[in-house]
């Protein structure tokens, strides 16, 4: 969906291992109201500045339902902010049991089955956050933005709005903003036809409650017996790494680039004992909308052992091997966009 997707590392590393994707399965396009109408840029911009704010510095919680690839999950989400903080909160609801906690750059997330917290401090880059209702205005570079009539959604008024792609290197989406604050409530990709590929929508939502930062905090306290993973992450360059892009993707930008490095594990007692994964280093090119995620790390045969193109919903996966190099890239962007990236990328000499 547009802004962050959470479960985009999720399915990277699953594409990586060579774990199988969901086959795909069509959803129905929903209608809405009558009242489209073209935006001009000023109105356009407006908008999306508006929704980038609402999701940014907004006090909100509720119920994510995601569809996708003929299954449905659902997470509990908020997003609260004091001062200059801001503390967000995911758990999911079916599925693997795991809570993700955010107090701005640090981040734990806890799988209670295994008593387990991943640390990490992670950089402030584009598309690498809790919740996912963020959109940049610098989408409209990519994208034509219509209003689409009103329609209601977890209870509110929301204005309906598409964003129309200007090739095909990338999928329409439909954004639902609640009338008031300007949050979006629901956001569908859809592809030529058109087809509903995937939508992420609240069930329920509370939009300006008072912040409630205790029961983010609360998750960054180590209960006796859990163990603790600390990760490194480091931000660094493509270039400073011995890779580069031997041409650019139109309409995407360099969003950042972090070395995912060793880690250790403790309990809340002591330290030691065990290693995270060897290094990674992980790219972020955002077209203001969606996201594409590059990952590349040295070639483990006992892991990586599949090579070619995966697709869950609107997400695509592309793994390779690249001489002594691994490489993965993952987005909600058409398999030929992947593949562009997949040629441009290139071990310097």
């Amino acid at each position: 969906m547009a802004g962050a997707k959470f479960g985009l590392l999720v399915l990277a590393m699953a594409a990586a291992a060579g774990l199988p994707v969901g086959a795909q399965a069509p959803l129905p396009t929903p209608t809405t109201a009558s009242g489209e109408r073209a935006l001009s840029p000023s109105e356009a911009r407006q908008w999306l500045v508006r929704m980038h704010q609402a999701a940014t510095s907004g006090n909100y919680q509720g119920t994510l339902v995601v569809t996708a690839g003929g299954s449905m999950s659902t997470s509990r989400v908020g997003h609260f902010t004091v001062a200059d903080q801001t503390f967000e909160r995911l758990e999911s609801l079916d599925g693997r049991h795991q809570r993700i906690y955010r107090i701005n750059e640090k981040v734990h997330t806890a799988f209670p089955m295994q008593q387990l917290v991943v640390v990490e401090r992670r950089e402030t880059l584009a598309g690498w956050s809790t919740t996912p209702q963020n959109v940049e205005p610098a989408a409209l570079e990519n994208y034509d933005m219509r209003q689409d009539g009103a329609a209601r959604i977890a209870g509110r008024d929301a204005v309906v709005f598409t964003l129309s792609p200007r090739d095909a290197l990338r999928y329409m989406q439909r954004l639902w903003a609640d009338l008031a604050s300007g949050l979006m409530l629901r956001a569908d990709v859809v592809a030529p036809g058109p087809v509903t590929l995937e939508s992420v929508a609240f069930s329920d939502v509370e939009i300006g409650i008072k912040p409630q930062p205790e029961s983010i905090l609360s998750g960054f306290r180590l209960s006796d017996g859990w163990r603790a993973l600390k990760m490194q992450q480091q931000r660094t360059r493509l270039e400073d790494q011995g890779w580069h892009l031997a041409r650019p993707i139109p309409g995407f930008r360099m969003a950042g680039v972090v070395l995912r490095g060793r880690g250790s594990t403790s309990d809340a007692a002591h330290e030691g004992g065990g290693q995270a994964p060897e290094p990674m280093l992980h790219a972020v090119f955002t077209d203001g909308l969606t996201q594409v995620s590059l990952f590349i790390e040295t070639f483990d045969p006992k892991r990586h052992r599949m090579e070619g193109e995966g697709r869950f919903g609107a997400t695509a996966s592309r793994t390779q091997r690249r001489n002594e190099y691994w490489i993965t890239i993952v987005g909600d962007v058409p398999p030929a966009t992947l593949k562009q990236f997949a040629e441009a990328i290139q071990r310097s000499r």
